[in-house]
């Protein structure tokens, strides 16, 4: 540890990244982005979008419009890593100070816990599937009680969630290794599920003649935007989670530019790819099956022979990898810098892995029947403001320029009143309330809010970046700490 930091602040996972161990070319980004975007809730996220009332092309629309606009804070906030090596939780000190970061690091820690189980329960439900096919259905068995499903689910389960702790023990660069061999993999496998519907629903042209319900005479005549932009809000919210800890793997990139390419090129494009191949898929389940299928296992289950044990290890492999790089790194990170002296990377990591058990995450599934959209949007009202604070602190005030040291100091630059920027934690909470009335309405907690609390509650991510942005910068300026300033040594 460097001479003056404080052993409580700094370890050897949370430490600057030096220049020599940035290994990552913009592949390697893009790869990552592909690995993470081909995964189960994505494909179902964008599927969800023609029930409401969408044609093909409006809902790769309405997808390819919200990952270019998460995009920005994406390379706005990667810039950090890229720039300073640093990883997210310590990116935070800067603008909630030394110590409030370990609280605000937390905030994104637990929604990457909350995935991390759900992601986990749909892989070891593909494990479930396949046994099941190759033993004709015997592991079907009574629940166990307490738990609700049956030990043949809980036993399929822990072994999607031991495939998780391999990785976790190998460190950061077994993920990079993942990621990069596994998105060709998955490239391959959801153009093959797309080539698949194609044959049996006998052509693109059966597939895709949904017309849009808002057309004139449809059954949501002129109601486009009533589920455009609860749609867009959702889809952002989908990367409100790796908007913030971006940092978290662009402090291995070699330079700007590979950051900036690799995530330009990995996240839009193979995100509208995706939706173009569930919305596809799912429309061709109608000529097929009879019903449109939004879920990719419940389709696999039915497709008959070999191919099913195919598909369902795509969607294992997609599970695996989306879940290690977006749901373990970042809450790793976060439970680390709550010790940094007894916790390390790995120890987060496992420690997010007993979490993923600890929440039955079965139970969650089924208690929310509306949940992509209550989750995401519910989670976005909490994240956008975290990332307005953020990119006004970095950009805005501190004009890219962070001092490495004080960062690793109680007290530095960065520890304004004993750890805690106020104004950071008041730009939070103001920036959260508007939409805290439209979330208790959409989760059911009371019956009904005004219709202006709903209407803000569809743009939780934008409203909440705007106001945590915008209440920060005021709050510093008005304030005038030292902190505010930007700081002309960046190494």
């Amino acid at each position: 540890m460097p001479t003056g930091y404080c052993p409580n602040l700094w370890n050897d996972d949370l430490a600057p990244v030096e220049p020599q161990e940035r290994t990552w070319g913009w592949q390697n980004i893009a790869a990552l982005w592909v690995a993470m975007v081909v995964c189960v809730p994505a494909y179902m996220l964008a599927a969800s979008l023609v029930p409401e009332g969408m044609s093909w092309w409006q809902a790769v629309m309405t997808v390819f419009i919200g990952n270019l606009i998460v995009l920005i804070p994406m390379l706005l906030l990667g810039h950090a890593g890229a720039k300073h090596g640093i990883p997210f939780p310590v990116l935070l000190r800067s603008s909630f100070g030394t110590s409030g970061a370990k609280l605000a690091s937390m905030l994104r820690g637990v929604v990457g816990c909350g995935w991390f189980g759900i992601q986990t329960w749909v892989g070891g439900s593909a494990i479930y599937v396949i046994l099941n096919i190759v033993t004709d259905q015997a592991l079907v068995g009574e629940p166990i009680p307490g738990l609700g499903i049956d030990l043949a689910q809980f036993l399929s389960f822990l072994v999607c969630w031991g495939m998780h702790i391999y990785f976790i023990a190998r460190g950061t660069e077994s993920i990079r290794v993942l990621e990069t061999y596994a998105a060709p993999f998955l490239i391959a496998m959801s153009v093959g599920l797309l080539a698949w519907a194609v044959v049996k629903a006998g052509g693109f042209g059966s597939m895709l003649s949904t017309p849009s319900e808002f057309v004139k005479g449809g059954a949501r005549e002129g109601e486009f935007w009533q589920a455009f932009w609860p749609g867009l809000t959702a889809m952002v919210g989908f990367w409100a989670t790796l908007a913030l800890n971006i940092p978290d793997f662009t402090r291995f990139a070699k330079n700007q530019r590979h950051q900036f390419i690799g995530q330009a090129v990995g996240l839009p494009i193979p995100m509208a790819l995706l939706a173009f191949i569930a919305v596809g898929v799912a429309s061709a389940t109608v000529v097929i099956y009879g019903e449109a299928l939004w879920d990719p296992i419940a389709i696999t289950e039915r497709m008959g022979g070999f191919a099913v044990i195919i598909a369902l290890l795509a969607l294992l492999v997609a599970t695996v990898t989306t879940n290690i790089a977006a749901n373990v790194v970042a809450p790793a990170n976060g439970f680390a810098n709550l010790s940094p002296r007894l916790i390390s990377f790995r120890m987060g990591g496992f420690i997010t892995a007993g979490l993923g058990i600890a929440i039955m995450p079965w139970k969650l599934l089924e208690s929310t029947g509306a949940y992509i959209f209550i989750w995401l949007i519910g989670y976005s009202a909490l994240l956008g403001p975290l990332a307005g604070i953020m990119l006004a602190d970095y950009l805005l005030l501190r004009k890219t320029e962070l001092s490495h040291a004080d960062l690793f100091k109680n007290n530095g630059v960065y520890s304004y009143g004993n750890g805690w920027n106020t104004n950071a934690f008041i730009a939070l909470v103001v920036a959260i309330l508007p939409n805290l009335p439209g979330f208790l309405a959409a989760a059911g907690a009371i019956e009904s809010v005004p219709d202006f609390f709903t209407t803000i509650y569809n743009y939780a991510w934008f409203v909440g970046v705007a106001l945590g942005a915008g209440i920060y910068f005021v709050l510093m300026r008005i304030s005038h700490p030292v902190a505010a300033m930007a700081q002309p040594e960046a190494g």
